[in-house]
């Protein structure tokens, strides 16, 4: 994975930030824009599809066929391929992205957590820590201002706000609604990159009980049903069972709700 940030003076008008700021890094399917070189074209200045590899000459080549391929496609970030232009374009936030060269960051120890002192009903936490969400070679969310739901005998569920999701990949599940007692009607979400899908691989609460109104809209994904899920950089470990969708990190201390023989806790 590779990481960019918007270019300061190429910022949207807006003044939104770019929402495709890490992204894959296929290797190039052919050497040269295969559009071109079936009309005798070597175009000079080519772009990399950063979702499939395909290769194609830029915005200001004849053809434009990286643009033609977006508009296919709707993989959203190409990046140049010359040696001495380190940069990426997002299409649909039209914005130039240079690499971010800071380090990844890593966890930092925190104070050990018994899930047995959560309480019930659940209480909520705003978390500022990094989160992020990866399928099929796309992160599909990331922030800095999930909310966290703390229940007895349970790992946390992050909640991530929708500004902070690629929610262009998210989808209706066929077999959609669950009920909480505390939190009310759970729709679910199907996440589709390309031909890979992940059914019912993400929930939220469109129209929560009152106690819980500020999750309205937001997004919780199941660990074991997506590629990798972090927390600072920690990979989280997928609470057990098909229906619970705890996170569990090195802080958090068990035992947890959700293995077999653990359903009446």
């Amino acid at each position: 994975m590779t990481r960019w940030t918007p270019r300061p003076d190429g910022g949207r008008p807006t003044g939104k930030p770019c929402s495709h700021t890490w992204t894959a890094d296929p290797p190039p399917l052919s050497e040269t824009c295969a559009s071109c070189a079936a009309r005798g074209r070597a175009p000079a200045d080519l772009l990399l599809c950063l979702t499939c590899g395909h290769v194609g000459c830029s915005d200001n080549s004849p053809g434009a066929h990286a643009t033609v391929h977006f508009d296919s496609s709707a993989h959203p970030v190409a990046r140049a391929l010359a040696r001495d232009r380190d940069w990426a374009w997002c299409y649909v936030d039209e914005v130039y992205l240079d690499p971010l060269e800071e380090p990844m960051q890593r966890f930092a120890p925190r104070t050990p957590e018994s899930v047995w002192d959560y309480p019930r009903p659940p209480a909520m936490r705003e978390d500022e820590r990094d989160v992020r969400v990866e399928c099929a070679g796309q992160v599909v969310a990331e922030t800095r201002r999930s909310v966290r739901v703390l229940e007895t005998s349970h790992p946390p569920v992050f909640y991530i706000p929708p500004q902070d999701v690629r929610t262009e990949l998210l989808f209706p599940a066929v077999a959609g609604r669950t009920w909480c007692e505390w939190k009310g009607a759970a729709r679910y979400w199907d996440v589709i990159v390309g031909d890979d899908v992940r059914a019912r691989a993400a929930w939220c609460y469109p129209r929560p009980e009152p106690g819980y109104a500020s999750l309205a809209g937001f997004f919780a994904f199941y660990p074991s049903r997506v590629d990798r899920c972090t927390v600072d950089g920690e990979e989280v470990t997928a609470q057990e069972g098909d229906f619970y969708g705890g996170w569990i990190t090195s802080e958090v201390r068990g035992p947890f709700k959700g293995a077999p023989g653990t359903q009446l806790w």
